[in-house]
């Protein structure tokens, strides 16, 4: 699929709890993490949007949705430009490798085992979304991707940084 069709999303309306600040904005080798996540995933996308942060796409249907609710508001922004679907990624996911949409991508919605962020999400399922978020349930992630009918695809052999504590981080930074 032609990346020019294809929204990236970096979802980053998340409390940082267990970091204990705003994790999108710590630095990593002099940049945020917000802006290591896009230029990752940029290569890979016609687009990038930020979700779930002011002045980016606004979770949908209110604020606080939790990656949800930017996962909605990127279906949406895709729906009404054009694209076949997004492509998702952490703000706290510094790394993209580069055979991932290949993995993903297809007719169904796919997140990687153990990364529910790393994700693809047909446009059409916005609607469906919608009535998921306002229905009962969790909001999670993998329940989104089981109402849809989608699938977990393995890593293997690949090793992907996620950044939820200031450790993680830091052995980020001391591995490089």
């Amino acid at each position: 699929m032609s990346t020019q069709i294809v929204l990236g999303a970096v979802l980053a309306g998340g409390r940082s709890s267990r970091f204990g600040s705003d994790k999108a904005l710590a630095l990593l080798n002099g940049r945020t993490l917000l802006d290591h996540a896009i230029a990752a995933i940029s290569p890979h996308v016609g687009q990038v949007v930020v979700c779930g942060r002011a002045g980016g796409l606004a979770d949908r249907p209110q604020p606080d949705m939790g990656p949800l609710g930017g996962l909605n508001a990127a279906l949406y922004h895709a729906v009404d430009h054009g694209f076949a679907g997004v492509l998702t990624t952490g703000c706290d996911m510094p790394v993209y490798p580069a055979q991932l949409p290949a993995l993903l991508i297809g007719e169904r919605a796919a997140v990687v085992e153990g990364q529910p962020l790393l994700g693809w999400w047909p446009a059409p399922l916005a609607p469906m979304l919608d009535a998921h978020l306002a229905g009962e349930n969790n909001r999670s992630i993998r329940g989104c991707l089981e109402a849809a009918g989608g699938r977990a695809v393995p890593l293997e052999g690949i090793a992907l940084p996620n950044i939820n504590r200031p450790q993680d981080l830091a052995a980020l930074q001391k591995a490089q």
